[in-house]
């Protein structure tokens, strides 16, 4: 059965930007695109004056206007529209669990500060056992920033999370574009500070040199998987998430890894995926992994 890539439409700016990012991207990959409302979106989407009828009302027109103007820009894309009378978090979980990849739009703070996370955005991302791509309505998700290179974000080369390559491989072969990978070792409390780091990081066998044997170990049976794809990769004795957001800052696409676990309290992401999607200014790809 071929999984489509579903998008969650609520009528606003971002969640548009987000359709028209998943249909090029179902387009590129031969995959139909789903659009989704629910209908109960948001308490406060609509006045509280308004029935169910109106609000149902509502979202069918949403769901609507879009597939006529997706159909419209892409005519050879096979899209279809559901409808759910249901909560949007609990409808999008149950959406991802048969999709390719589930879309959201998400408002962000401007040019440089990425994404502003809502409830309903940070449920989904914690909780989806597919891959969730957040998508800004700004200049850099449109169609001509599609084929800057994937960048992903590898949190342990010697152990790799396959989930995370595959999708980061199967993006940049499905756009035509090259891949880079990103590492940053942590270093051992013996290496302190100053310039003794760099030296012993540099040397051959050191943390660094180790790292990317690592990294181009982890690598080379995707390199091998998709030939076509070429890729470079970085380790660098920094912060992950800034290692990640620096190379991010020309990307078409980024892509990080959540572990999946389920913690007694709250909804984690982990440390860089919460701040390459509040900083980085590409769409952003999570991938749930063990």
């Amino acid at each position: 059965m071929i999984r489509p890539i579903t998008v969650g439409l609520d009528g606003s700016p971002e969640s548009l930007a987000a359709a028209d990012w998943a249909a090029r991207e179902a387009q590129r990959r031969d995959l139909p695109l789903h659009l989704v409302h629910a209908w109960i979106w948001q308490p406060h989407d609509v006045p509280v004056a308004q029935d169910l009828d109106t609000q149902k009302h509502w979202a069918l027109r949403i769901l609507r206007e879009a597939e006529e103007e997706l159909r419209g820009r892409h005519p050879e894309l096979t899209v279809s529209t559901e409808q759910i009378s249901e909560t949007a978090a609990e409808v999008l979980l149950g959406q991802a669990e048969k999709a390719e990849m589930l879309v959201l739009g998400s408002s962000g703070h401007g040019a440089i500060a990425g994404f502003l996370l809502g409830s309903v955005g940070q449920q989904v991302l914690a909780r989806a056992n597919s891959p969730v791509v957040m998508v800004r309505a700004n200049a850099r998700s449109a169609a001509k920033h599609d084929g800057g290179q994937v960048v992903v974000g590898l949190d342990d080369p010697g152990d790799p999370a396959a989930p995370l390559l595959e999708f980061a491989f199967g993006a940049a072969a499905a756009r035509r574009t090259a891949l880079r990978a990103v590492h940053a070792p942590s270093l051992p409390p013996l290496y302190g500070h100053g310039p003794v780091v760099g030296q012993l990081a540099s040397q051959e066998g050191g943390i660094t040199g180790q790292a990317e044997k690592a990294l181009s170990d982890a690598l080379k049976p995707w390199q091998e998987k998709y030939p076509q794809v070429p890729v470079d990769h970085t380790v660098d004795l920094a912060r992950p998430s800034g290692v990640v957001l620096q190379a991010a800052a020309q990307a078409g696409l980024v892509v990080v890894g959540r572990r999946v676990h389920r913690p007694a309290l709250g909804m984690r992401i982990g440390p860089v995926a919460h701040a390459v999607l509040h900083h980085a200014a590409a769409p952003v790809a999570v991938v749930p992994h063990d």
